[in-house]
């Protein structure tokens, strides 16, 4: 695929949007560099307490350093907080403690954006200048542009919105009878056949019957099953716990997780609350793999919310907070991505 160049801070929050999939609000934002090439993207909440901006460095310090490939990152502060003249810029210990914290790890801040409600403009710029531009003026770059062409687009927020659903009871019953089935059957029979049916939905391009969503939804109840089928996704022959920790020497195919992640909300919405747990987790699985640790935390969430006893969507949400960071987003190599990207 071939590489577009950055140009302008434009195009670098154009980038951002189309990266996270929303438009960032109270956030830090960085992207990691080495040399003129863009690595990872990272977004934060911005601190709410002062206080907090020696430990907060160190937290986003932990996340930036997973990609040993950094050298320097872009930032841009995402806030409502206004910029008064002669006053210090939205979180300027913030950024002056990271500063000093990545400068330890041999990494240097290259620029930075201070974006508002409706202007953005350069986070260092002189004293009694006026560099703000619009926000609008991102719809117009050119990167926005080749993204909107891709397909891709930006959501007024990160806050997901399930899909609605209806006739649980007529639903919960279909996904019991193919429970009841399952339970019949040797484990190594179930396990063959719940990943017969898996395969044949990720190697279609269409959407299943709802006969299939009900009978992989069944199978997913089933945590010997579930596992394995998790690992079927990245279509990687590789040991099942690396696959599933995503540290894989083999890169992913990412097409076939996002396709995954379809069949999964597309099965969601021909279940119930009684099944839906780990349907709901293994969509949060799939974005932390695609490094969206906010995502992710909220599909846990709404799982937890449906069972608060199930022990995945728990394990998952305990290991995406403590911090740890998907093997895959760990190198350039095997990042997720959109695009391949180019700085000037």
């Amino acid at each position: 695929m071939e590489k577009l160049t950055i140009k302008t801070p434009a195009d670098v929050l154009s980038f951002i949007g189309h990266t996270l999939g929303f438009w960032p609000q109270e956030s830090l934002v960085c992207i990691t560099m080495n040399d003129n090439s863009i690595g990872a993207t990272l977004r934060i909440d911005l601190p709410h307490q002062p206080g907090q901006e020696i430990p907060y460095a160190h937290t986003v310090a932990h996340y930036l350093t997973s990609d040993g490939n950094a050298t320097s990152i872009l930032f841009a502060i995402y806030t409502s907080e206004t910029n008064q003249p002669g006053q210090a810029k939205p979180h300027a210990g913030t950024i002056a403690a990271l500063t000093g914290v990545l400068a330890e790890q041999g990494i240097t801040i290259r620029d930075g954006l201070v974006v508002g409600d409706e202007t953005f403009s350069p986070y260092d710029d002189e004293p009694g200048t006026s560099l703000a531009l619009p926000v609008s003026s991102t719809q117009t770059s050119a990167i926005n542009a080749e993204f909107v062409y891709r397909g891709s687009f930006i959501e007024p927020t990160n806050r997901i919105t399930l899909p609605t659903t209806g006739q649980e009871a007529a639903k919960a019953t279909a996904v019991q009878h193919h429970i009841e089935t399952i339970k019949t059957q040797p484990t190594d029979t179930a396990l063959q056949q719940g990943r017969e049916l898996w395969a044949g939905m990720l190697d279609s391009k269409t959407f299943p019957s709802d006969d299939d969503c009900h009978a992989l939804v069944a199978n997913l109840q089933f945590p010997t099953i579930r596992d394995r089928l998790l690992a079927d996704i990245p279509g990687v022959d590789e040991p099942m716990q690396q696959i599933l920790f995503a540290q894989t020497k083999q890169t992913p195919k990412w097409s076939r997780i996002e396709w995954a992640q379809q069949l999964l909300l597309h099965a969601y919405t021909r279940t119930s609350a009684q099944h839906s747990a780990p349907v709901l987790t293994a969509i949060g699985y799939i974005n932390w793999w695609e490094g969206k640790g906010s995502k992710a935390h909220q599909y846990l969430q709404l799982a937890l919310d449906t069972d608060p006893a199930y022990r995945l969507a728990r394990l998952s949400d305990q290991m995406i907070g403590s911090g740890i960071v998907a093997g895959w987003n760990m190198h350039k190599s095997t990042a997720y991505k959109a695009l391949p990207f180019d700085m000037p």
